[in-house]
């Protein structure tokens, strides 16, 4: 059997450990597993032993299509610059043609992320062993465990059932009711209605703008219809989403293929959704055994086309044994129509391989559903677990802020009085708010903040910096710590503000550390101890807090931002939130494409895009003609993205271009495989009120010079059309491409990720294709 089970996912180690202890250590094991070469990764590993230049490997890498299951061979027929290069280039050739020898080849051995082996007898007697990172584990891979017979289980870590773990101990806290997961009802109707209106930022599994759009037009209503979209929500079974919903809205409008599909598929709307629905549907229609109806699910799972075509025979028209016994009936016997069994196995085959099983989407529904009720009913609890669970992620941690501060949840900054190791949730005020742990600031160990925390505790609160560094200040507690928890606002609550503490900080620690070292050195007076006195308990005076005013708002958010990765107590674009909000693409939007898509969002490369925020970074290089260029760094409310900014477009527009410029991006879209998304602007304008929220639109870019430019291409064949699309890539722009064929005539646009712009490399062009053969009119 394959067994898969979620655990939490700070607890596994623990889980691991009791098997060992249940079984015997020598009866359990991890499972080795061998990362292979692919084919971008088999290309760059031999270029470089090759001796080729990084450029020159990178460029053969990246003309490699993006698919799960690309190899060389399959490349070099779907694209057309890595035939280009390797036609033309004698390197590249011999580069992919050793390449192909050596893909699919281990490349690395390491520890399988969490299949675990458990024996009857102890391990070595059945597998051999080695060691990984001090890691006991088997020599054969998993597949070759299940093959021999061996009982392989997948312990998991599940960083949501961390999350819920969390929120529940919040909770308890909180309000001293005790509660486990198993307490929270299915059956929420304020739950459903939440997840109907696509608010379900944070909820498990639905996170996504794809899903939540789903679930808007959707509705679910019960338990049945989350565990229906999860599984429908999926390449492959997406394309029955329409007909799923208008099967939920309108039941009456179903049909099905044949009478006996009725009560199997009912449920889901007549769409199969379900891995159960295929091994119901062979049974109920030709008979099978559940063993056999098991078989076949996972000759279509594993798309073994071989074994598909010989149960396609049997399940239309069944087996005969060699002593004339029926073992499968057949769906024609059991009177469905051959043509309908046909139809229906091609049916099952291309929805197979991409099913859910019932049983573990109906587990995720019920994450989704707990997650999804914290968050309606303790959203304070549940983001603060949220933050926790992705601390080390300032891209999420910002966005979560954000969706506090719309629900007007306040978000507090770390304090050494109030804040513990994590996010916690503070209730002191007349609502909840969160309050941002010690540990989100930079330069703040572990060993800093327990000492920080059990000195409060023990002695209460800290009064004033003085009083700080004097109580706390350590070998673990530096000058360091000090300033970093300065500049996050951790001692905003003190006396003094962060510009007067950062001006005497260092004093102040100095004159603890001399204190010190003076009660080490028995340096007290006779006096003092006369007194009874010791240098913990003698009254010392506060270091004096200089006369100056504080730093300008924009100055203390940078500071928030340089310690946590984001801005706390405010936001440098809140005054044009709405503006911002009214704009389709955000860094959001852009970080969410690797998350959701298939393709990772590449064929929304090239599409027409504004994006607004604030220039925090800029970095100009010449080109090689000497003109100069620049990539910028573009910040909103959720994280950053780069924008690239062409010669002519940065000479014009430089002067908003400079770091802290708040500005609107209009272009396009750069997606490519082996880079972050990223916007090309056309043209800069300067973020003004009103503006993006009346208009929501991208305004065009100026005509390129010149304004009527096209480019038309006579090709021979299509070999010379394939390069000099290669040719065309080196220099993206807005010049539209025409080709001509001059076997047929026929004429055709080229993709705009082809078009280009007024450098295009003429010359090359005319050597390939032949002087009269290439005109820009």
């Amino acid at each position: 059997p394959d067994i898969d089970i979620d655990f939490d996912y700070e607890r596994r180690d623990e889980v691991i450990s009791y098997v060992a202890g249940r079984y015997g250590a020598d009866h359990v094991a991890q499972i080795i597993t061998f990362g292979t070469m692919a084919a971008k990764a088999v290309v760059r590993d031999v270029g470089r032993v090759m001796g080729m230049s990084y450029a020159d490997v990178d460029a053969v890498a990246k003309a490699i299509p993006f698919a799960l299951d690309m190899t060389l061979e399959k490349a070099l027929s779907s694209s057309p610059d890595l035939r280009t290069l390797y036609e033309s280039d004698e390197r590249v050739h011999r580069l992919i043609d050793t390449a192909k020898k050596l893909e699919g080849m281990p490349r690395n051995a390491s520890t399988h992320a969490a299949g675990v082996l458990i024996t009857s007898r102890p391990v070595y007697e059945y597998v051999p062993l080695q060691t990984n990172d001090d890691v006991i584990t088997t020599q054969f891979p998993m597949g070759t465990l299940e093959k021999m017979g061996l009982l392989k289980m997948d312990f998991l870590g599940l960083r949501t059932l961390t999350v819920i773990g969390d929120s529940l101990s919040m909770i308890e806290e909180a309000t001293g009711k005790r509660m486990t997961p198993e307490d929270i009802p299915m059956d929420d109707k304020g739950v459903f209605d939440m997840i109907s209106e696509g608010d379900t930022d944070g909820v498990f599994q639905m996170e996504g703008g794809g899903m939540r759009a789903f679930l808007a037009n959707m509705k679910p209503a019960c338990f049945e219809d989350i565990i229906a979209a999860i599984s429908l929500y999926r390449p492959g079974p997406m394309e029955s989403i329409p007909r799923f919903i208008a099967g939920k809205q309108n039941p009456e409008s179903v049909e099905y293929l044949h009478p006996k599909l009725k009560p199997i598929l009912e449920v889901t709307y007549g769409c199969m959704v379900y891995q159960e629905q295929v091994m119901q549907i062979v049974r109920d229609l030709a008979g099978y055994s559940m063993g056999r109806s098991d078989l076949v699910r996972r000759a279509m799972a594993k798309k073994k086309h071989d074994v598909m075509a010989q149960e396609k025979e049997y399940f239309i028209h069944g087996k005969v044994e060699a002593d004339g016994t029926v073992s499968v009936p057949g769906a024609v016997r059991g009177g469905v129509p051959e043509d309908i069994a046909n139809q229906l196995f091609e049916e099952m085959t291309a929805f197979a391989s991409y099913a859910f099983n019932k049983p573990h989407a109906a587990g995720y529904a019920v994450v989704a559903l707990q997650t999804a009720w914290l968050k309606l009913y303790y959203p304070a609890e549940f983001m603060a677990a949220m933050m926790n669970s992705f601390a080390g992620n300032a891209g999420k941690v910002a966005f979560y802020i954000q969706y506090l501060r719309k629900r007007n949840i306040p978000v507090l900054p770390p304090d050494v009085n109030m804040s513990g190791e994590k996010f916690t949730v503070d209730r002191g005020g007349s609502a909840a708010a969160v309050r941002f742990g010690l540990n989100a600031v930079k330069n703040v160990g572990r060993g800093a903040i327990a000492a920080i925390v059990k000195e409060a505790r023990e002695n209460g609160p800290y009064r004033d910096l003085s009083d700080f560094v004097n109580r706390a200040a350590s070998d673990q507690v530096t000058k360091r710590v000090v300033e970093s928890l300065i500049k996050a606002g951790a001692f905003d609550t003190l006396p003094g503000n962060r510009a007067q503490k950062l001006a005497v900080y260092e004093q102040a620690m100095d004159g603890a550390a001399k204190r010190r070292r003076s009660t080490v050195e028995g340096q007290i007076s006779l006096f003092d101890a006369l007194m009874g006195d010791s240098a913990a308990t003698l009254e010392i005076p506060p270091t004096p807090l200089p006369d100056i005013p504080e730093l300008p708002p924009r100055q203390l958010l940078a500071l928030e931002k340089e310690m946590t990765g984001v801005y706390i107590t405010g936001h440098p674009l809140d005054e044009y939130r709405e503006e911002l909000s009214a704009l389709e693409i955000n860094t959001r939007f852009l970080d969410t494409l690797a998350e959701e898509r298939e393709d990772k969002g590449l064929s929304l490369d090239g599409m027409r895009a504004t994006m607004g925020g604030i220039v925090v970074d800029k970095k100009v290089k010449a080109t090689r003609k000497g003109d100069m260029m620049a990539f910028v760094t573009l910040e909103d409310f959720y994280g950053t993205t780069e924008a690239l900014i062409f010669p002519k477009v940065y000479d014009r527009y430089r002067q908003l271009l400079e770091p802290d410029s708040l500005v609107l991006l209009h272009g396009r879209l750069s997606i490519r495989e082996d880079d972050d998304p990223r916007i090309i602007p056309e043209t800069v304008t300067p973020l003004k009120h009103g503006e993006t929220a009346a208009a929501g639109t991208t305004p065009e870019p100026p005509p390129p010079p010149p304004p009527q430019a096209r480019l038309y291409l006579k090709a021979a064949d299509e070999a010379a059309r394939d390069q000099a699309l290669g040719i065309l890539q080196r220099t993206p722009g807005p010049i539209s491409v025409t080709f001509v064929m001059a076997g047929t005539g026929k004429a055709f646009r080229a993709p705009e990720r082809y078009w280009v712009n007024d450098r295009v490399d003429m010359a090359a062009l005319k050597a390939l294709l032949g002087d009269g053969c290439v005109v820009m009119k």
